[in-house]
C-alpha cells in the first residue's frame, strides 16, 4: 500500500527534527555564518590593507573585500532569511537535514576558494564559489513554482540579478571581460532593491504589530500607491547607476529616490517605537537607506561628497544595520522567544552604527581619515562578534517551548 501524503509529510518533519538543531532551519546555519564572516572578513581586510598581512602576488584585496561583503556576509544572510520566509510564502515543508548542510557546504567551499584563488585558479575559485549562489536561486524557483507562489516571483527575479553580479566579476578573474566593476555595483544595487522590498514588508508590518500591541492610536500608512511610486523610482536609478553611473541624470534619480523613501519612511511612523531596539534598529537600517540615495546624488553632483562615503554610508550604514537587524528578531521570534531586545543585543546595535558612521565619516576627516576607518573596523568586528556569541545558543539549541516562552515574558 503506497505511503499517504500526510504520512510522507509527518515522515519528512520527523527526520529533520530529528537531526542536527542547527540543520533544522535554514536561518539557524546561515545567521550563523553571516555573523561570524561578518567578524573574520573585515580584520582580515583592515590588515591586508595595513601591509600586516602580506597577501599573494596577483590577490586583489579591494576586491576580495567588496565580493566577500557582498556574496559571503550578505549573500549568507539572504539565504537564511529567504529560505526560512519562503514557507510561510507557499506552505511548503522548510528546507532542511541533508540538503541545508550541502547548501551551506556550498557557501563554506566559496569562502575558501575566493581567498585561495591565488593558488588554486581562477576556474576552480570560480566553481567554488558560483554554485552557492545559482543552487540558492534554483531552490527559490522550485519553491516558488511548486507552491505557485508568483506573489513574490520578484524576489526570486532580484535573486537572480544578484548571482549574474557575481558571476560577471569571475568573468573578469578568469580573464574573459571585464565585468568585475560592473558586477560589484549590479549586486550591490540590486540588494538596495532587496532592503525596500523586503524592508517594505517587514518594517511597517513589525511597526504596526508592536504599536498596536502597546495600545497606542500612532499607526503606520498601510502599503499604498506611494510605495509602488518610491520603489519604480528606486528600480529606475538602479538601472541608470548600474550602466550609466557617471552621468548627471543618474545622481537626480538618486535625490528623487532618496527623496521619496525618506518620506516612505516618515509614513511608518518610527518616532513611536523608540522605546524597543528590535524596532528602532529596523528603521534605522531604513533611513541608512535613504542617506545612502542622498549621498549618491550629491557626490555626483558635488566634489564636496566623496564617493566612498555615499557606498558606505549603503552597505555598512543599510546592509550593515539591515542584516543585524532582522537576523536578531527572526531568530528570536522563530526559536518562540521573547521579541525584547537585552541589553547585550541593544550594543551590537550601538557598535554597528558607529562602524556606520565613523566609516561613512573618515572621507570628510582629512588627517584622521586611517584613524576613523579602523575605529569603524573594530567597533564593526566586536559587533558582529558580540552578536554571533550572544545568538549561537539560539541557533545551535532547540526551539522555546510555548509555556517557557510565556514564562519568560511574565
Amino acid at each position: 500500500m503506497s505511503e499517504k501524503p500526510h504520512e510522507r509529510i509527518a515522515e519528512i518533519k520527523r527526520k529533520a527534527d530529528e537531526g542536527p538543531t542547527i540543520l533544522q532551519h535554514s536561518f539557524r546555519p546561515f545567521f550563523m555564518s553571516a555573523g561570524l564572516w561578518a567578524t573574520l572578513a573585515v580584520p582580515f581586510w583592515l590588515l591586508s590593507f595595513a601591509g600586516v598581512l602580506v597577501l599573494p602576488e596577483g590577490f586583489d584585496g579591494l576586491l576580495w573585500h567588496q565580493h566577500e561583503m557582498l556574496f559571503g556576509f550578505a549573500g549568507a544572510a539572504i539565504a537564511g532569511f529567504i529560505l526560512t520566509a519562503i514557507p510561510n510564502w507557499t506552505g511548503r515543508l522548510p528546507v532542511s537535514g541533508w540538503r541545508l548542510a550541502v547548501l551551506v557546504a556550498m557557501w563554506i567551499a566559496g569562502r575558501v576558494g575566493f581567498l585561495t584563488i591565488a593558488w588554486i585558479g581562477p576556474l576552480a575559485a570560480a566553481v567554488l564559489d558560483l554554485s552557492f549562489l545559482t543552487m540558492l536561486a534554483l531552490m527559490i524557483a522550485r519553491e516558488l513554482i511548486s507552491g505557485n507562489n508568483w506573489r513574490n516571483l520578484p524576489v526570486l527575479v532580484l535573486i537572480s540579478f544578484f548571482t549574474l553580479g557575481n558571476w560577471l566579476v569571475h568573468f573578469e578573474i578568469s580573464g574573459l571581460v571585464e565585468t568585475a566593476d560592473m558586477g560589484i555595483r549590479l549586486s550591490t544595487f540590486i540588494l538596495a532593491i532587496l532592503v525596500a522590498v523586503i524592508g517594505g514588508r517587514v518594517v511597517p508590518s513589525f511597526t504596526r504589530n508592536w504599536l498596536v500591541k502597546s495600545g497606542s492610536d500612532v499607526l503606520p500608512e498601510p502599503m499604498g500607491r506611494f510605495d509602488g511610486v518610491a520603489l519604480a523610482a528606486l528600480i529606475v536609478f538602479v538601472i541608470a547607476q548600474v550602466l550609466m553611473p557617471d552621468i548627471q541624470v543618474t545622481s537626480w534619480l538618486a535625490l528623487i529616490a532618496g527623496g521619496l523613501h525618506g518620506v516612505r519612511l516618515l509614513r511608518w511612523k518610527g518616532w513611536a517605537i523608540f522605546a524597543e531596539p528590535l524596532m528602532w534598529v529596523l528603521h534605522l537600517g531604513y533611513a541608512w537607506l535613504v542617506v545612502a540615495l542622498l549621498l549618491i546624488g550629491a557626490s555626483g553632483l558635488t566634489d564636496n561628497v566623496p564617493d566612498s562615503a555615499a557606498i558606505h554610508a549603503l552597505t555598512a550604514g543599510g546592509f550593515g544595520t539591515m542584516i543585524v537587524a532582522v537576523m536578531t528578531r527572526a531568530s528570536l521570534g522563530h526559536t518562540g522567544r521573547e521579541l525584547v531586545s537585552t541589553p547585550a543585543t541593544t550594543v551590537v546595535f550601538i557598535l554597528i552604527t558607529i562602524a556606520a558612521l565613523t566609516r561613512v565619516g573618515a572621507p570628510f576627516l582629512n588627517d584622521l581619515n586611517l584613524t576613523a576607518i579602523w575605529i569603524s573596523g573594530i567597533a564593526w568586528t566586536f559587533g558582529y562578534g558580540l552578536f554571533s556569541v550572544l545568538y549561537f545558543p539560539v541557533f545551535t539549541q532547540p526551539r522555546v517551548q510555548k509555556r517557557q516562552a510565556n514564562q519568560v515574558s511574565e
